[in-house]
C-alpha cells in the first residue's frame, strides 16, 4: 500500500477512535493525525496499522490501540516543556508523538529487534532512542517531568519512580485485578499515587510482575 492509501484510514481513526473516546487535546489529535503510524509497524502488518485493536509485534510485544495511547497523552496535559521518558518504546511510535508534545524524549526498549527497528524509523525525529531493561528505567538522563510507560504493568518499581522529578507525572496502564486501567499518577516528595480514569486493553511489557506481598 502507497503512503496515500493510508492517508484515510489517518484521517477515519482522528475522527471514529480518537474524538469519540475523550482524546481531545487539540495537540495530541493533530500529532496523531499526522504521523504515519504505518512506519512503525512490520511491513506484513500495516494493514492493521490503524486498526481499533493492538498490533502484534512479535516476542509477545504489541502497539497499543490509538485510543489507548491518545488517552495517556491527553489526560497527562503536557505543556511542551517536559524533559520525557518513554518505557517499552518499542518500535517508536508513541516516542514520535511524544517528541512532538514535549521539549525531550528518551526511549528506552529492551528487545533487540524492536529497537533496531525503532532505530530506523525514529531517525531525524530528534528522539534519544537506548537500550536496556525496561523495569530499571534509564536514570542516566532523569529525572523526568513525565514517564510514559507505554504498556500495561502490575506496578511501577521504585527505580523508576526514583527518576521522576518531584511533582512530575507518570502515565500507564495499570493491572489490577486482571484488569488494565489507563492511569495518570504523580510523584511528591519520593512518593508515587496514581488516579485511573479509563479501563481498556493494552499491551503488557515484561519484567513489571507484582512482588509477592505487594499492594498497591
Amino acid at each position: 500500500m502507497t503512503e496515500h492509501a493510508f492517508e484515510p484510514m489517518r484521517r477515519a481513526m482522528v475522527a471514529s477512535q480518537l474524538r469519540t473516546t475523550g482524546v481531545n487535546d487539540p495537540r495530541v489529535i493533530a500529532a496523531m493525525g499526522e504521523v504515519p503510524r504505518e512506519r512503525f509497524v512490520p511491513i506484513e502488518r500495516q494493514a492493521l496499522a490503524y486498526a481499533d485493536a493492538q498490533v502484534p509485534l512479535g516476542d509477545g510485544r504489541a502497539l497499543n490501540s490509538p485510543m489507548v495511547l491518545g488517552r495517556l497523552l491527553t489526560e497527562a496535559h503536557l505543556d511542551g516543556n517536559e524533559r520525557a521518558l518513554v518505557i517499552g518504546a518499542a518500535t517508536g511510535y508513541s516516542a514520535v508523538l511524544l517528541a512532538r508534545l514535549a521539549g525531550s524524549v528518551v526511549a528506552l526498549e529492551e528487545e533487540a529487534g524492536l529497537a533496531a527497528f525503532a532505530e530506523d524509523a525514529l531517525k531525524g525525529s530528534g528522539v534519544d532512542l537506548v537500550h536496556g531493561p525496561l523495569a530499571k528505567g534509564w536514570p542516566q538522563a532523569g529525572p523526568y517531568d513525565f514517564i510514559l510507560i507505554d504498556g500495561a504493568v502490575e506496578h511501577v518499581p521504585h527505580a523508576i519512580v526514583e527518576q521522576v522529578a518531584d511533582g512530575g507525572e507518570v502515565a500507564l496502564a495499570l493491572i489490577v485485578d486482571g484488569v488494565s486501567r489507563l492511569c495518570v499518577g504523580r510523584v511528591v516528595s519520593g512518593a508515587f499515587g496514581a488516579i485511573a480514569f479509563a479501563d481498556a486493553a493494552a499491551a503488557a511489557l515484561p519484567g513489571f510482575e507484582k512482588p509477592r506481598g505487594f499492594s498497591f
